[in-house]
């Protein structure tokens, strides 16, 4: 449990040549008793619980596949072969990866678990002939290849599940932009992903000579028992970020920036290189044909099978508003839709009949930024409120989905009120057809203001593939199933 925050203290630097001065704020205090080698503890706890993670689950899918489709027995050949996963997963970087990253999540490697659990069976269908002289057959390859993959993605979540409450929260000092760090905070603050704490700032643009000394640094991460420093860059002035970076990795802890480069074009970017200078290739804006064709396909393939085997759920909450209050069971809204195209949003009915018309007596309760949005809005219903923190209410979607109108993943589907706010660049967002979740839907679409929304849905656009709808999907049903939504 992380201490609790205590009042700002500030640490006298040497003064600035240009005018302000910098200033150190410690935030959460170092405990007295902290390990001196708390950052390699942490990272090897888990590093070795993954590999235990990866072994179990090699082990287990060898047995399953003999034991399921063969005879049990186990080739003596292949006994070892469980330990050319740690070999597979070190050269794939999934061992290393969690040095880097705040938010350490499986789903984000799936593809590449994906890539070690065909090779794998690959390579132990290839050596079963010399090794285990042939015993294995075509079916047991595929049960291994099957059966190791679900259990290597579901072993490595437990993994750093057991890692995470067996680990105290990673030290952050955030140096750079005042604005861009506040942001940091409450991000890192209010996340349910990242096991991390920021307990120290400082507000500066440069570590060096001018504005804070590298002992200082150094001193200021090793009486607050830092392990990672977040920099928020002031400029994209790349000598500036790379004295910063030198700088925090000559002392030996993790670092983080802010790209403030990809918040403009995204991260589908791919890095080239003309005799030893990086270029940056940066994708196109928006989907191609037939990128668009796959993801249409993936809507109507989702919403048709939603639709079939939902029925019976559908059907039972329409029954269920009906008799619970006057009114239709569907509430039909006016959205914006693809290129700035109107279109009526389905909805089971949630509120009262009228609920419209009480909309202004009720604005002064507004508790978003930017939207329409009351944690305990007296207009709701008894069954609206159930359907609401199920999100039951947003099935009728799947209707609209079959239309084309939505998406089963995209940008949020504002309120005409709502789009008039949002100009320039940020409209781009409506390049893409408006989804029934989003990046804005798994953070929580009542804790975003809508200037951080519409941010997210022009990344999303700009860096579309396949599996990120997949992700997001996946997502969805955790967070709803957490019932962390409206």
């Amino acid at each position: 449990m992380a201490p609790e925050p205590t009042a700002p203290a500030l640490l006298r630097l040497p003064p600035r040549p240009a005018a302000g001065a910098t200033r150190f704020e410690v935030i959460v205090p170092a405990p007295r008793d902290a390990a001196p080698r708390r950052t390699l503890v942490s990272d090897h706890r888990y590093r070795q619980l993954l590999m235990l993670a990866d072994l179990l689950a090699a082990a287990s899918a060898l047995a399953l596949a003999t034991a399921v489709v063969g005879d049990g027995r186990i080739p003596f050949g292949l006994v070892a072969a469980p330990a050319l996963v740690l070999a597979i997963s070190k050269l794939s970087g999934l061992y290393d990866r969690d040095e880097l990253v705040l938010r350490k999540s499986t789903l984000d490697e799936t593809p590449v678990l994906f890539q070690v659990a065909t090779l794998f069976a690959l390579v132990v269908g290839v050596a079963d002939g010399p090794l285990g002289a042939g015993e294995l057959a075509n079916g047991q390859i595929a049960a291994l290849w099957g059966s190791f993959f679900l259990l290597l993605v579901g072993g490595r979540v437990a993994a750093r599940a057991a890692a995470r409450r067996a680990t105290p929260p990673e030290r952050c000092l955030l140096l750079g932009d005042p604005d861009a760090c506040r942001r940091v905070r409450a991000k890192i603050g209010k996340s349910h992903a990242v096991n991390a704490e920021v307990v120290a700032q400082i507000a500066s643009a440069r570590i060096g000579e001018e504005e804070v000394p590298f002992s200082v640094l150094a001193d200021i991460a090793r009486e607050q028992e830092i392990q990672r420093v977040i920099i928020a860059p002031r400029s994209t002035d790349h000598s500036d970020v790379l004295n910063l970076v030198r700088a925090v990795k000559s002392i030996g802890l993790k670092v983080s920036v802010l790209p403030r480069l990809l918040e403009i074009v995204g991260s589908s970017v791919v890095v080239d290189d003309i005799e030893g200078l990086r270029v940056l290739g940066v994708n196109r804006f928006g989907l191609g044909r037939s990128s668009r064709a796959v993801k249409r396909a993936l809507d109507i393939a989702g919403s048709g099978v939603g639709l079939v085997l939902l029925a019976p759920l559908l059907a039972a909450v329409a029954t269920a508003v009906k008799l619970d209050s006057r009114g239709p069971v569907f509430f039909r809204q006016a959205r914006v839709g693809r290129d700035g195209r109107a279109f009526s949003m389905l909805k089971f009915r949630t509120m009262c009949e009228g609920a419209d018309a009480l909309k202004d007596e009720l604005r002064d309760r507004n508790e978003a930024v930017g939207l329409f949005k009351i944690a305990d809005d007296p207009r709701v219903t008894r069954v609206g409120r159930l359907l609401r923190r199920t999100s039951l209410d947003e099935l009728p979607q799947l209707v609209n989905v079959l239309r084309g109108e939505m998406s089963l993943v995209g940008p949020r589907p504002l309120v005409i009120e709502d789009d008039s706010r949002i100009v320039g660049w940020d409209r781009d967002r409506l390049h893409l057809t408006p989804g029934m979740t989003g990046p804005w839907q798994v953070l929580g679409p009542g804790r975003l203001p809508l200037d951080e929304m519409v941010k997210l849905d022009y990344v999303y656009v700009a860096t579309w593939s396949l599996w990120g709808d997949v992700k997001v999907l996946l997502r969805t049903v955790t967070f709803v199933l957490g019932r962390r939504g409206i």
